[in-house]
């Protein structure tokens, strides 16, 4: 499995992004799907996750409200969007798969997931 991350770039704080991870190779209904950030000068952390038939959601505290992940199964991608973007969203975004379907706890461990996009820089500033 492959994952490509884009949609990221510049925006000014309370602006909105979308982000979008495609996936290739053999994905199925058991798959979790995941987003992750990496601030400056910080670990990884999570972000959000939805399972393949969207029955699991979870997002961090952080960014619930704001933030909705989704997954267009016929496209065998998955979404980001952001809204009401702060300066402290600034991060390389890396979107993630695992290769079974995760409970809420499990899909917020950067370990759960066995496979990784490239990161995709989203900047958050005026």
């Amino acid at each position: 499995v492959q994952l490509q991350a884009s949609g990221g770039g510049l925006v000014q704080p309370g602006g909105s992004l979308r982000l979008s991870c495609a996936g290739s190779g053999r994905t199925s209904s058991g798959y979790t799907m995941g987003w992750f950030r990496q601030p400056p000068g910080n670990e990884r952390e999570f972000v959000a996750a939805i399972s393949w038939d969207g029955a699991m959601i979870s997002y961090a505290g952080s960014v619930k409200g704001r933030f909705t992940i989704s997954r267009d199964k016929a496209k065998n991608t998955h979404y980001l969007q952001m809204d009401r973007l702060k300066p402290e969203d600034t991060a390389v975004y890396y979107c993630a798969a695992a290769s079974r379907r995760l409970i809420t706890s499990s899909s917020q461990m950067r370990g759960s997931y066995d496979y990784w996009g490239q990161g995709t820089q989203v900047t958050v500033s005026s």
